[in-house]
């Protein structure tokens, strides 16, 4: 699907909405807002503009994510503003749970997302970030092996996502570009 097909997930008229899990729908709308306000607000700092726009042959950009999930509603924002700084990326954005390639692409045995792969024009991997900046990564799996109550880890993901301001995804996707080019 495109971006704006995958912005249309949010909706709760959306005819795959009612497939999601029950207890994961109160946090669609909650992922929406937060989706949102990046796009309007989110910043491209200008080194990762510049890499970017220099990659000079076409890419897909597969993103595989769910309208449900915390982290991609801090992260695909940010992947899709990338992705239209330059023309010969092409993004397509898989659900997770209908048929996506998730399976190859595990992170810690799981189907962790938001996961970004990105191939060149023979489909081969260049490739693949995700489920979350690399720092936040730490963090979630200490508070995870510490068996942390999961409102708390909410709320602890949430203010370095909010701190961050999507520095940590911008950072690693340019190291990422710059050294497989």
């Amino acid at each position: 699907m495109t971006p704006t097909e995958y912005i249309d997930t949010f909706q709760l008229e959306h005819p795959g909405y009612s497939n999601y899990p029950k207890d994961y729908q109160p946090y669609i709308p909650l992922n929406k807002s937060r989706f949102l306000r990046i796009v309007k607000q989110g910043v491209i700092y200008q080194e990762l503009t510049e890499v970017i726009r220099s990659i000079n042959e076409k890419q897909d950009w597969i993103i595989i994510t769910e309208p449900w999930c915390g982290d991609a509603a801090q992260i695909v924002p940010y992947l899709f503003k990338m992705a239209e700084l330059n023309p010969l990326i092409n993004v397509e954005v898989q659900l997770r749970d209908s048929n996506s390639e998730i399976d190859s692409y595990l992170s810690h045995g799981k189907m962790s997302i938001p996961k970004l792969i990105v191939r060149n024009q023979e489909g081969a991997d260049r490739f693949i970030w995700g489920p979350r900046p690399q720092q936040l990564e730490a963090i979630y799996l200490e508070l995870k092996n510490k068996n942390e109550n999961i409102d708390e880890m909410k709320t602890i993901l949430q203010k370095w996502y909010n701190e961050d301001k999507g520095r940590g995804i911008q950072d690693e996707i340019m190291e990422l570009i710059k050294v497989t080019r």
